[in-house]
C-alpha cells in the first residue's frame, strides 16, 4: 500500500467491503485513518468495533462465516489460515459445525494472544502450505485438510469427507497418499481408502 496524504476512509471500506465488511486497526492504519478517527466513526455509527483491533462497516449484511472471519482478522490476516475441522467445514465437505475455529499459525506466532473459541495449531515458520479460498478467507488445501482431521474424525465421516473430495475434483488420490507420507499418517489413510474403496 502507498502511503497517502490523509485519511482515505473510503479506501479502507473499499477494501473492507473485500472481506465482508471487517477490517483491522492496521489496515485502517494503511490508510491514514488514526485509532482516535476510528473512534470517532464508531460513535457516528458508520463503523461498528467488534472486538479489540476488529471493526465492521454498519449495516454490511451478515454472512454465514462471519465468526470465523472475525477469528481469522483478529489473530492476523497475514500469517493465520483457516484449518483441520473449519477448513473441512469451509471445503464442504462435512456437515458437522465445530464449537472452536481451527487456526493454522507459524510456530514463532504460538504465543498470539488468541480470541475466545479458538484453537491455534502451528507449523514450521519455513513451511510453505497450499491454500486455497472459499468465502473470501484462505483454507488449508484439501489435501492437508483431510489428513490434518483423520485422527479426529469418526471412521464414516472420515470415509465420507475423502468420497466427496474424490467425487468433486477437490482432490487425487495421489495427492492424499502425498499428504498422508508428509504427515506421517499412511495407515490411517490407507483404512480410510479401504472403507471408501469398498
Amino acid at each position: 500500500m502507498q502511503d497517502i496524504a490523509g485519511p482515505d476512509i473510503r479506501g479502507l471500506e473499499a477494501e473492507a467491503y473485500q472481506q465482508s465488511g471487517y477490517f483491522n486497526t492496521r489496515q485502517a492504519r494503511d490508510y491514514g485513518v488514526s485509532s482516535e478517527l476510528l473512534r470517532h466513526h464508531a460513535r457516528q455509527g458508520r463503523f461498528e468495533r467488534v472486538r479489540r483491533g476488529l471493526y465492521r462497516v454498519k449495516g454490511f449484511p451478515s454472512g454465514a462465516h462471519d465468526d470465523m472471519r472475525e477469528k481469522w482478522m483478529a489473530i492476523g490476516a497475514g500469517n493465520a489460515v483457516l484449518s483441520h475441522e473449519s477448513a473441512l467445514a469451509l471445503l464442504d465437505l462435512s456437515d458437522n459445525i465445530p464449537d472452536v475455529v481451527h487456526i493454522l499459525v507459524p510456530r514463532r506466532s504460538r504465543g498470539l494472544r488468541k480470541p475466545h473459541a479458538v484453537e491455534l495449531h502451528t507449523r514450521r515458520d519455513d513451511e510453505e502450505v497450499r491454500v486455497v479460498w472459499r468465502e473470501g478467507l484462505p483454507v488449508t488445501a484439501p489435501a492437508r485438510t483431510i489428513l490434518d482431521v483423520l485422527p479426529e474424525l469418526q471412521p464414516e465421516q472420515a470415509e465420507m469427507a475423502v468420497r466427496h473430495a474424490l467425487k468433486r475434483g477437490l482432490v487425487t488420490e495421489r495427492q492424499l497418499r502425498s499428504e498422508a507420507h508428509r504427515s506421517g499418517r499412511e495407515k490411517l489413510l490407507n483404512s480410510v481408502l479401504s472403507g471408501v474403496d469398498a
